[in-house]
């Protein structure tokens, strides 16, 4: 049997190059792999935590899906498909609940950080938190044990849920029947944390990100506002910087070496962004053009979801099936 590999992505806004690079590229490079079974979702019922408007959700969930397919994957070696089209799933999240300990939820990065702000701001500790944050981790491990993926490519910052997942499976084999596979974490460490317009990492909530399919007026605007040093032209740059660290990201080492040489030698920061604006415009390109075919295309989206999603449903009402027996139901 193949080993499974199984990653989703969440819709709670427009694709960028972190998702790209920390997520899409490696997950559609494991999928080029005969001997991995990779399924891949859109996490929309996850993306219930943030987003609370329909017609967000609906275009969100959309560009994801566009994304994913732009960028290369090939839906005919993986199976894709959105979380809420798997009812299944729910239900799996219902009995994992029943598994799962208050304090393994107490643990949670995200619901530790709320807490934590909470505490700093002196209003409740649980003000702000839903049980739909709270119970989060229980969701993705019914997503990841419905499955028996064994492979899980996560960031660095998700890893943790992995760990839950791991324990929740831990607990359910040794209490009723070893019917889940443990999973694991996999990191693309190179790409695992990639620097946004500011040198933090780039995320959405620091509002640095360069997004994917941006029209080429406003990507090149949007590498003009990455934050360099004070160094005038002439003067050698280090390349120890944002604008070098993206470079490398698109082109050879031997590019990326030339490149360096120049900042070295003075090129001035204006020059060193156009530089960046060509290379990631060139890079990108081809697939904004897929992109836009599929957001102009959306009825063949929904057919190759639709497509996933069957597939998905038949092995999910098996697990259930055998989970359900299993309890006693």
């Amino acid at each position: 049997m193949k080993e499974r590999v199984l990653t989703g992505i969440k819709p709670t806004g427009f694709s960028h190059l972190g998702n790209y690079f920390g997520a899409i590229k490696p997950a559609i490079e494991l999928s080029q792999n005969e001997d991995l079974d990779c399924f891949y979702f859109i996490a929309d019922h996850h993306a219930l935590t943030t987003i609370k408007n329909k017609e967000e959700l609906r275009e969100y969930t959309y560009n994801i899906a566009c994304t994913w397919l732009a960028c290369g994957l090939d839906p005919e070696k993986v199976t894709f498909y959105k979380q809420s089209d798997i009812c299944e799933i729910p239900e799996l999240f219902w009995i994992l609940c029943n598994c799962s300990a208050k304090g393994l939820m107490n643990r949670a990065h995200a619901y530790k950080a709320i807490v934590e702000k909470n505490l700093e701001c002196g209003e409740d500790r649980d003000y702000g938190v839903n049980m739909g944050l709270y119970n989060y981790p229980i969701l993705m491990a019914a997503d990841i044990l419905m499955f028996d993926a064994k492979r899980i490519p996560v960031g660095l910052d998700q890893t943790q849920h992995v760990e839950i997942a791991r324990d929740i499976a831990n607990c359910f084999n040794s209490r009723y029947e070893e019917l889940f596979t443990i999973p694991e974490s996999f990191v693309e460490k190179e790409t695992s944390v990639l620097v946004g317009l500011d040198g933090r990492k780039m995320s959405k909530s620091y509002g640095n990100t360069i997004q994917l399919f941006t029209e080429e007026k406003v990507l090149q605007k949007t590498i003009n506002k990455i934050v360099t040093d004070s160094r005038m032209p002439g003067e050698p740059k280090d390349t120890d910087n944002t604008i070098c660290k993206l470079y490398k990201l698109f082109v050879s080492e031997e590019k990326y070496n030339a490149f360096a040489n120049k900042l070295c030698a003075g090129l001035s920061w204006g020059e060193a962004k156009k530089e960046l604006f060509e290379v990631m415009n060139n890079f990108i390109t081809p697939m904004r053009e897929k992109y836009f075919y599929f957001q102009s295309h959306r009825e063949e989206v929904d057919k190759i979801l639709s497509r996933g999603a069957e597939k998905a449903k038949k092995l999910a009402a098996a697990k259930l099936s055998q989970i359900k027996t299993a309890i006693g139901m």
